[in-house]
């Protein structure tokens, strides 16, 4: 017990020693400004950066539940299109889904609309390769 004591005296003697001399506080304070400034600055390039939210209108769309926390598979029914379920460019030969991202490029005065994908089809339009779910 009494080389521990002696220890905890070397050690506190040596700690104190050391920022009285300010080998490590001057240091020790550059340190923690420079965290400190860093942290603030992040936090203030965040405040404003991101953009708004936007609530698009999905009048389109039907929802048979009110609850859209409900698992996948039956209780929402997706957005269609004003005038079907796919729609294609009259300038191109691909069809997507209404919201797939080539769908939301075609102008509107340049797309056309077909309740079915076989209708699409029949009408000389392959699936697009980037709209996940059509066959």
């Amino acid at each position: 017990m009494h080389n521990l004591a002696v220890f905890y005296q070397k050690i506190k003697g040596k700690t104190v020693e050391l920022f009285r001399s300010r080998e490590i506080l001057v240091p020790l304070i550059i340190i923690l400004t420079a965290g400190a400034s860093f942290g603030i600055g992040r936090l203030s390039v965040n405040i404003g950066e991101n953009p708004p939210v936007e609530i698009m209108d999905l009048t389109a769309g039907t929802i048979v539940s009110g609850n859209l926390n409900e698992t996948p598979g039956g209780n929402f029914i997706a957005p269609t299109g004003e005038g079907g379920k796919v729609v294609g460019s009259k300038n191109g030969n691909k069809y997507h889904f209404p919201w797939c991202s080539g769908a939301l490029r075609i102008s509107e005065q340049n797309k056309v609309w077909f309740d079915t994908a076989d209708e699409a089809r029949a009408a000389g339009y392959t699936p697009a390769a980037n709209c996940k779910g059509l066959e």
